[in-house]
C-alpha cells in the first residue's frame, strides 16, 4: 500500500528541505580599513543580508587585505575564490578600457554630473563592459572628485609646465600630465607623502580625504580645486555566481546593494568636505578656487587628451559625459 502525501506533509517536506540547505556565502573583500566608507559599506551590507536573508545568505567581510590584496584580488573573484570586491576603476584597465572615461581630465563639471551619467545608460552599460571576463559590475562607489596639489599656485594650465606628478598607473593620466608639460611618476600610494616630502615628485592628485588622511597637505602649499576626475570604486562580483543566485534572492540583494550606495556615497562626500574644512582650518596650504573662465581654460587644454583616447574608450560614451554636463548648464 502506498502511503498517503498530504498536503500539509508536502509543505513540512520542502520547509525542512529549505531549512536543511546550506546558505549561500558571500565573501567580500576588500583592502581599506573598515572605518573608511567604503569598509564601513561592507559592514552595512552583511548587516542588512543577514537581518533580510536570515539564513539563505552569510556574508563575510575580510578588510585590510586580510584575504586578498590588490595584486591578487580579481584574479581571486575571478576563480570565484571571493564573491564582492570594490577595488578603483583603475585596476580594470586590463579588462577593459571604457572605464577610463572616468580618469579624462575635466570631462565632467563635478560630482553631480559623474552622479548623472552613472544613473543613464551608458553608465549602466559599463557595469557590464567584464562579463566577458567573468566580472559583472554592481555598483559604483564614490572616493571622491580629484584635486591637484603642488609646490606652485596652479591657476592656469602653463601653471604646471615643468613640474613632476605622482600618479596611479594610467594612460590617461600619463598624457594628462604631458599636455601640461609636466612630469608623471608611477608611485605607490603608500609613499606619496614621503615622495611630496623629499621632492622626488612636486605634486599630486587626489581627494579631499586622501590629502588629509595622509597628510599631504603639510608638504604640498598650494591645492587648486580643480574636480579635474573622480577616484571611484566599482562593487563587482563573479559574473556566473552572481547570476547563478536564485531570482528572488538577487533581487533582495541588489536593493541593498541600492541602500549601502546611497549610503556609502553619502559618507564619502561628507567625509571629503570635512577633511576641507581642516584642511583649511591648518592654515599649511592655499586653496585656490577656479573662475569660470579658468576652469574652461584647463577644459580646452585638456580635450586632445579626450580625443587621444576617444577610439579606445568609445566616442559615445564620452559624448554622453558632454551631453549630461551641457544639460546641466543649460
Amino acid at each position: 500500500m502506498k502511503p498517503i502525501i498530504t498536503l500539509a506533509g508536502l509543505v513540512l517536506a520542502v520547509a525542512s528541505a529549505f531549512a536543511q540547505a546550506e546558505p549561500i556565502v558571500i565573501k567580500f573583500s576588500h583592502v581599506v580599513a573598515e572605518d573608511t566608507p567604503k569598509g564601513k559599506g561592507a559592514l552595512m551590507f552583511k548587516r542588512l543580508v543577514e537581518e533580510r536573508l536570515p539564513g539563505q545568505v552569510s556574508v563575510e567581510v575580510y578588510p585590510n587585505s586580510s584575504l586578498y590584496g590588490d595584486a591578487n584580488e580579481l584574479e581571486a573573484l575571478r576563480n570565484n575564490e571571493v564573491q564582492l570586491l570594490a577595488p578603483s576603476l583603475a585596476k580594470f584597465e586590463q579588462y577593459t578600457k571604457q572605464l577610463q572615461v572616468f580618469d579624462l581630465p575635466f570631462l565632467f563639471d563635478d560630482l553631480d554630473a559623474v552622479n548623472r551619467f552613472q544613473k543613464r545608460a551608458k553608465g549602466r552599460q559599463l557595469l557590464r563592459a567584464m562579463e566577458d571576463e567573468n566580472i559583472t559590475g554592481l555598483a559604483y562607489w564614490h572616493n571622491g572628485m580629484k584635486q591637484l596639489s603642488a609646490t606652485r599656485a596652479l591657476r592656469m594650465p602653463s601653471d604646471a609646465s615643468g613640474l613632476a606628478f605622482r600618479i596611479q598607473p594610467s594612460a590617461v593620466l600619463e598624457s594628462q600630465f604631458a599636455q601640461l608639460g609636466a612630469a608623471a611618476n608611477k608611485i605607490a600610494f603608500s609613499k606619496v607623502f614621503t615622495s611630496l616630502q623629499d621632492g622626488t615628485v612636486q605634486g599630486a592628485e587626489n581627494p579631499w580625504s586622501n590629502i588629509y588622511s595622509q597628510k599631504m597637505h603639510t608638504v604640498q602649499p598650494y591645492i587648486t580645486e580643480t574636480n579635474h576626475g573622480v577616484l571611484d570604486y566599482m562593487l563587482v562580483s563573479n559574473t556566473r555566481f552572481w547570476f547563478g543566485i536564485p531570482h528572488q534572492i538577487r533581487t533582495e540583494l541588489e536593493g541593498i546593494i541600492d541602500e549601502v550606495t546611497y549610503e556609502v556615497n553619502r559618507a564619502a562626500e561628507d567625509a571629503n568636505q570635512a577633511d576641507r574644512a581642516s584642511i583649511l582650518q591648518a592654515g599649511t596650504s592655499e586653496i585656490i578656487t577656479l573662475t569660470p573662465e579658468e576652469r574652461e581654460a584647463w577644459r580646452a587644454k585638456m580635450r586632445p587628451v579626450w580625443q587621444q583616447f576617444g577610439s579606445v574608450i568609445g566616442e559615445d560614451i564620452i559624448n554622453a559625459a558632454q551631453t549630461v554636463n551641457r544639460k546641466q548648464r543649460n
